[in-house]
């Protein structure tokens, strides 16, 4: 299911944090434009094109780079008023992302006839937003959730714990399909939503189990642990699930049921 008045771009940035691409989306005949993507000046052109000078807002679900800074190079161009929430701190965060309307959790956005209702989903980011097209229950998930692959959750600005919550929210908004930052169309969102909570809290169940058999004598390091618990994910890939794992050893020490001196060195915690 997609709107007939639904476009997407994909950027040319594919590589393996970004699929495909970035995708941009334009609503409502050019007038609205969700994540213009990276700074990319024929992508930016592209989009430009395909506006036709019809564009009045650029709206951002979150300030990573491959996502955001194209909304600067359309606003100088356009005017367009850009929608989002500031930039945290962070080195492949978007510091020049300076928004002219910072949406409140759950605010309706009226955007010229067309509604967007803004959904707050940190985990990924702290600053994540998700858009929920109210007419037509598309939801816009940015990095929240994509199409074939899990999401990155990269402390500290990232938080596993923060994200599981956010999917949950998820359920209660009436979602028809869901348009990723990365991917295709998912028509069956509440599957998708069920899916990656199920993966995050399988591999949470299997990095505890893996670091009590591990540090039943001493610390364990974080690398070692990560062949164990990665040990279905090519190596190649092992240094980007670092970050998730690092965020799910965070969430069980939060737990209390896992400890570390220095968030290298991880041991479980055991009873008496």
């Amino acid at each position: 299911m997609t709107e007939p008045s639904l476009r997407c771009i994909t950027a040319t940035n594919a590589g393996v944090m970004t699929g495909a691409g970035t995708n941009t989306y334009l609503l409502a005949g050019g007038s609205i434009v969700i994540d213009p993507g990276p700074t990319d000046p024929a992508h930016t052109q592209h989009l430009l094109n395909l506006t036709a000078g019809n564009l009045n807002w650029i709206v951002v679900t979150h300030t990573h780079r491959d996502h955001s800074p194209g909304a600067l190079l359309l606003a100088e161009e356009t005017g367009a008023t850009i929608v989002g929430m500031p930039a945290p701190a962070g080195e492949n965060q978007d510091q020049l992302f300076v928004p002219g309307w910072v949406p409140m959790h759950d605010e309706l956005l009226e955007l010229g006839g067309y509604v967007l209702q803004a959904i707050h989903t940190p985990g990924h980011a702290s600053n994540h937003l998700c858009y929920l097209d109210v007419q037509s229950g598309i939801l816009f998930s940015g990095d929240h959730i994509n199409q074939g692959t899990t999401v990155v959750i990269a402390p500290p600005d990232g938080s596993m714990q923060q994200y599981l919550d956010s999917l949950e929210l998820l359920h209660h908004y009436p979602i028809r399909a869901i348009a990723p930052g990365h991917g295709s169309i998912i028509e069956e969102p509440t599957r998708a939503i069920d899916s990656l909570i199920r993966h995050r809290l399988q591999r949470e169940l299997k990095s505890l189990r893996h670091l009590r058999d591990l540090s039943a004598d001493a610390d364990v390091s974080l690398d070692t642990l990560l062949s164990r618990v990665y040990s279905d994910v090519p190596q190649s890939l092992h240094p980007i699930a670092r970050y998730s794992l690092l965020a799910h050893l965070l969430k069980l020490e939060k737990d209390g049921v896992v400890t570390s001196p220095d968030s290298l060195r991880w041991r479980a915690v055991t009873g008496d």
